[in-house]
């Protein structure tokens, strides 16, 4: 399946699984990947809408890989998706170029999975965290595939990377 991943860190310099989890994601046929702070800088507003645009054109999937950064998007994420998906484009009349695609979400959280839970810290699932993904995706007509997340990353061994990688690689050729 053609995969577009989409990846943002907010701090690309301390990024050590987003990092890896990209290093596994290019190596896999029909996969492209497109790191925005590589390609922008911290430049919220520079985004080149008609290349950002024409990557979505031969995907089937898209990937949206990023931290949990608040317990929502990136900056980064954020304002690439209220600049790229635009009314014409993504919605409104004739607004179809992500139809019938799918969406999937891959997130990193540095907290455990209990405190990404009804009786955690945050009492709410990632699921429940994630809900703007899921309604922007059904919005502009895409499938909202579940979410691959991977808890406690701050403290991750080389061998527990390597199985984050393991699992995306999978997913990714599924």
């Amino acid at each position: 399946m053609k995969t577009l991943v989409i990846t943002s860190h907010p701090y690309p310099d301390q990024s050590r699984v987003i990092k890896a989890l990209q290093d596994a994601a290019v190596t896999l046929p029909e996969v492209t990947l497109r790191n925005l702070e590589s390609l922008y800088g911290q430049n919220l507003g520079g985004f080149d809408l008609a290349a950002e645009q024409k990557a979505y054109e031969a995907a089937e999937r898209i990937v949206f890989l990023f931290p949990i950064h608040w317990f929502n998007l990136t900056p980064m994420l954020k304002a690439y998706l209220n600049e790229v998906w635009t009314y014409g484009w993504a919605f409104g009349p004739q607004g179809q170029a992500l139809q019938g695609k799918s969406m999937q979400v891959v997130v990193s959280t540095g907290a455990t999975a209990h405190t990404f839970s009804h009786q955690g810290l945050v009492q709410s699932t990632i699921e429940e965290v994630l809900t703007p993904m899921k309604a922007t995706a059904l919005y502009v007509g895409m499938n909202y595939l579940p979410p691959l997340v991977f808890h406690e990353v701050v403290g991750a061994s080389p061998q527990q990377v390597e199985g984050f990688q393991q699992q995306l690689t999978e997913m990714l050729v599924a």
